[in-house]
This record gives C-alpha cells, structure tokens and sequence, in this order.
C-alpha cells in the first residue's frame, strides 16, 4: 500500500497567532514558499547581503534557553515531516528549510535565490501552551535536510534584541516505496509509572541507551505520562506530585516529562512516532464515556509532532510506509472504544468501525514485504480491569465474558483468508516482555508474530501467560527490568532484540520472511 496522502492524517486543527506588516490573523502555520530544488526558487528578504548569524551559512550562532523544551520531528514520510518546539513563553517564530545540499550551495554562492523554505511569523501563545507543531512538506524522498528556528520577541519595545537561531536540526525523509533499503527502529511505552518518574540530569536514562543504538526512528507506544500517578519529590524531581484531570494539569505533566535532558537527546536526534494508551488521560479508559479525555488528547497533541489534518480533527491512528520493505500502522485503542465492562459481541469494539475498515483495507492491500501493526494493548494476554473499571482491557478476554476476542478475530480472519504474509504485531502497556508466535488456524504455518516491550521506566507486571484461544507459541515472557525493543528490517528477515537500560541484549530473535 502506497503512503497516504496528508488529507490521510488527521488531528485537532492548529491555527495560530500570525504577524504580518502590522496586522495579527488566524492561518494555518504553513510555509510561504513551498518550493524545492526541482520547482521556482524563493526569495527571502533575510538573504540580502548574508548578515551575521544567518542560517545560509554552515554554523549559527545558536540561543537554545529560548526553547527550554527542546525540540522534536515527527510524522517523517517520504514527502513531509512535523517539527515540534515549544518557546519560553510568547515568541516570535520562523522555520526554514532546505536540503542539505541545497544549504551547501546557499552558503557557497551566496546568493539571496535559493531553494529554501520558510513559514511566515508565528507566534507561540498560551492557547497551545506556547508549543508549536510545522508541517514541513513538499520534500524529496530519501533527502537529507537541515531546518533553521528564528525567535525573536513579539514586544516591540523588547526587539532590538534581534532576531536570532534557537536550534537547528537534520532529519531524512523516508526512502521511496519502491526502495529496498535496510532500517532500524526502537520501540517502548510506560514512561514515568508507580513513582519511577525523572531522576537527575537525565531524568530517564534509557533514552541515552536508545540513542546510543542510532535507529532510523522511535515508536513511543503509549503511557508517555502517567497522568493518574503523582511523582513523589523527593527522590523524584519535583513538579509532577499530583494527579491530572484538567488541561493545565495534564499539559504540566507533558512539560514534566520533557524536563528530561535524555528525552530531549532522544528527540533532537531521531524522529519520533507517538500514540497515546491509558495513562494519557485516566486508567484503562473508554473515550466516548470518559470526560476527561478532550483535555488529556488536547494536552497530548500540544506536545508530539503529530501531523494534523482539518478534514478529521481528532483521528490519531495513522501509517507510514518505509520503502519496499515496511509499512506501519498505528492504531488509536483508546478513543473510539465501548466499555471494558460492556460483554463482548458483535456491538462491541475497541478501534470503532471506521479504524477497524481502515486497517483491514491498509493490510490487505500493502505491497510492504513486512506489515507491522501497532497496538497499545496486547493481542493476547489478559490485561483484566478492577472495581474502579472492571472488565478485560486488552483484546484477550476472560472468564466473565468482557475483552475485544470478537473484534481481533475479524482481523485475524482478514489477515488468514488472503492470506497476509509478514505480519507483526508491537505493544506495551503490561510492562514486561512478552514474544508470541501464532498459528491460529492450527494447519502448521506460524501466521503472525507478537513483541510487546516495556516499561521505559515504572514498576514492572505480574507475569503473565497468553490466553491459548488463537494458538500461540511463547518465545520470551520475563520481566523485572527497564528495556525498549529494537527491530532491525530487510527484505529478508525481521529481526528483534530487547535491549535493558545498561545496553545488554536480552532477548533476540530472528523472524523470516515468508513469501505472500
């Protein structure tokens, strides 16, 4: 299946604050020029004569207190990207890029035509919490570019401190889906749980860990906070010791988590893909029936690069494909889902009937060698609920007849009937780590596989094994540590490692390609 077009993604609609000669108007925060290299180049009025700390040149002086956030890119495919930062209170901003060749020759020539992008002023306000997402679009697959971020101070009487370069970044777009290309990804959930929240400098240090591994990017699988869990200080860092259940309090939770100088690392380094599980709002929730959830999906979306669309201003699940060999679906199992309690039936769904159409045309149809589907929840250990919120809460269900078993067995009915080769399942949430191997229909054949990674940093679950209703084989169930997955992908092999915060492989295997 081909990459979707952006009208594909979707999200709130961001429009933000823009200052032009004088005037404040609401526009979407997209470029001015959106040219590249292969269409008419822009002229940008910043150009003229090359100043001091001008981005056309290789080094720029670089003011980075003015983002104490950092910054993050996500959402990469092969034509655009979401860049992410959030300014220390109300700021001026402009993004420009290019690729890294096309800088290479800016600087060279010198000239003031070139091939830049360059959004028009935005300026960050308290409505977002002062974050700022940029679609940065009409890129080149498989190029690398380099992004500039203008800041500057929107009160006149404050701007004779000039215009200067708060951060600037590289990040490549993903090859053309016609490329066979080697790629490694990281993967985890469970950030910040049962009081293991930031400690010193880096806060969490298995992000240093993620990084030393280079992957070409980072799935963060849910609970990226834990909005119903206070952070006791001491011996946490102070400023999350309290429960979330207003826009402030879910967004100061965020702004918590992003204080950790290892995710900052992570995110300035390598892009990201997020989706939300539970703990983004309130425990094991039911979007429709929870009220909480418009302020925690609000505060979760201030704070990730994910892309937005106007056309469906909520939607969360996505994918992405990754050359010949990838195509990755990210699944929302929280937003659209009936009540855990509710008994399992034809009536009862976790993905809602759109995502679930969604899904099943997206694997059916994707040409990708390997089909990876993402989901928060896992596909076959029971995950049972409690008084609070009874009722199974992952797609396995139990003895009182609640879970999602009806809704999981039309897609594992789609994937057996074409049938769907390469198929793998990634989750979090049960903060152990667990590999299936499924053989569902019982002829033999192994169908799809399972890896579920966890927690980056909270207490670690009650082993538990899977429910035997889809036949599978167990390959790791073990827990007691802090660990991420990475996944090495070619044409040939899907090969998984479980990595701890020390560095130490834990567990490996290796899966091969079948051919469809």
């Amino acid at each position: 299946m081909a990459s979707p077009s952006r009208r594909e993604y979707a999200g709130p609609p961001r429009r933000f604050s823009t200052s032009r000669t004088g005037r404040s108007t609401s526009v979407l925060a997209l470029p001015v020029c959106l040219l590249t290299l292969l269409l008419t180049a822009c002229v940008s009025p910043s150009r003229e004569g090359l100043p001091p700390g001008s981005p056309f040149t290789d080094y720029a002086e670089l003011e980075r207190p003015s983002l104490p956030d950092g910054t993050a890119l996500g959402d990469v495919t092969s034509h655009s990207a979401e860049l992410w930062l959030k300014t220390d209170g109300s700021k001026q901003v402009e993004v420009e890029w290019a690729s890294v060749d096309a800088w290479k020759t800016i600087s060279a020539t010198a000239s003031v035509q070139s091939a830049a992008a360059r959004t028009p002023i935005v300026v960050t306000l308290p409505d977002t919490d002062f974050t700022l997402t940029v679609p940065l679009e009409h890129l080149a697959p498989g190029t690398k570019y380099r992004y500039y971020i203008w800041v500057s101070d929107p009160d006149p009487a404050l701007q004779a401190s000039r215009r200067r370069v708060a951060a600037q970044g590289e990040f490549t777009t993903l090859p053309d889906p016609s490329r066979s290309v080697p790629i490694a990804f990281a993967w985890s959930g469970d950030l910040g749980g049962q009081d293991h929240c930031r400690q010193g400098e880096a806060g969490y240090p298995i992000f240093d860990t993620i990084r030393d591994q280079k992957p070409d990017f980072f799935i963060f699988l849910g609970d990226t906070i834990y909005a119903d869990n206070a952070c006791v200080s001491p011996p946490n860092e102070p400023g999350s010791n309290f429960i979330a259940t207003v826009l402030a309090e879910y967004r100061a939770k965020h702004h918590y988590q992003r204080q950790a100088a290892g995710l900052r690392r992570l995110l300035e380094a390598v892009p990201v893909y997020a989706i939300w599980d539970d703990h983004e709002v309130k425990n094991n929730f039911a979007g429709p029936f929870e009220p909480q959830m418009p302020a925690g999906r609000q505060a979760f979306r201030e704070y990730w690069p994910i892309h937005t669309d106007v056309s469906s201003p909520n939607r969360l699940h996505r994918n992405i494909r990754y050359g010949l060999d990838l195509e990755v679906f990210f699944l929302d199992t929280r937003q659209y889902r009936s009540r855990n309690a509710d008994q399992d039936g034809p009536a009862k769904t976790m993905l809602g009937a759109d995502q679930l159409q969604w899904l099943l045309k997206g694997i059916t149809a994707s040409t990708a060698t390997w089909k990876v589907i993402v989901t928060s929840v896992p596909l076959s250990v029971p995950k049972g609920g409690g008084p609070p919120v009874p009722g199974y809460d992952g797609w396995a269900g139990g003895a009182d007849g609640t879970g999602f078993e009806r809704e999981r067995q039309v897609l594992v009915d789609a994937i057996l009937e074409k049938p769907v080769a390469n198929v793998v399942f990634i989750g979090g949430d049960i903060h152990w780590v667990q590999g299936n191997v499924y053989d569902p229909n019982q002829d033999g054949v192994m169908d799809f596989h399972e890896f579920i990674s966890g927690p980056l940093s909270a207490y670690s679950g009650r082993l538990t094994a899977p429910s035997p209703a889809l036949h599978p084989t167990t390959l790791v169930n073990e827990g007691g540590y802090d660990n991420f997955g990475l996944v090495r992908v070619t044409k040939e092999a899907f090969e998984v490692s479980i990595i701890d915060l020390g560095g130490k492989t834990r567990f490996f295997y290796r899966v091969p390609a079948r051919k469809g």
